[in-house]
């Protein structure tokens, strides 16, 4: 079956996925309604999106609907277990998907290095220009002033000879 994603929700009671598609064989938008069920306050977002990106009775229906959507409802479904505002799980979930540029990469572990360099993969692919954008310029070529007099630095100035 073929099936077009259009728009997807979550309700919070009882908890379930609402996803609204067209079927293109007979052009009828339908809803499908996903429970969500063993799902705690204390739950792993991703994990759950996953599991049920790959559960074989929605699987056909989610395919063209993004993981990382997926991940924020359910983190939306956290917030409101936890008792937060929708406003307040917003800014939760904006501050956990917006890359600080001062923060120290160096000192995160492995995972949430990994959750960092997806959403800038992410950010790369959106802003990216593509040869079918109408503002694509194949070579562009940049001079850049050079008002200051340029400082050497003393690992270029050395000669080859000392190694």
């Amino acid at each position: 079956m073929i099936c077009t994603a259009k728009k997807c929700g979550i309700r919070f009671q009882p908890p379930a996925i609402i996803l609204i598609y067209e079927n293109e064989m007979k052009e009828k938008s339908r809803q499908r309604i996903m429970p969500v069920r063993n799902f705690s306050k204390f739950s792993d977002c991703s994990r759950a999106a996953e599991q049920l990106k790959n559960n074989p009775r929605h699987k056909n229906y989610l395919e063209q609907v993004p993981l990382r959507q997926l991940e924020k409802l359910f983190s939306f479904l956290r917030g409101y277990l936890w008792g937060q505002s929708l406003a307040e799980t917003m800014e939760q979930f904006q501050r956990e998907t917006t890359i600080d540029p001062e923060e120290d990469l160096n000192k995160l572990d492995d995972k949430e290095l990994a959750k960092r360099k997806s959403i800038m993969d992410e950010l790369f692919e959106k802003n990216q220009k593509k040869k079918d954008d109408p503002n694509f310029v194949y070579d562009i070529e940049v001079e850049f002033p050079q008002d200051e007099q340029l400082q050497s630095c003393g690992w270029d100035t050395e000669s080859a000879d000392e190694f």
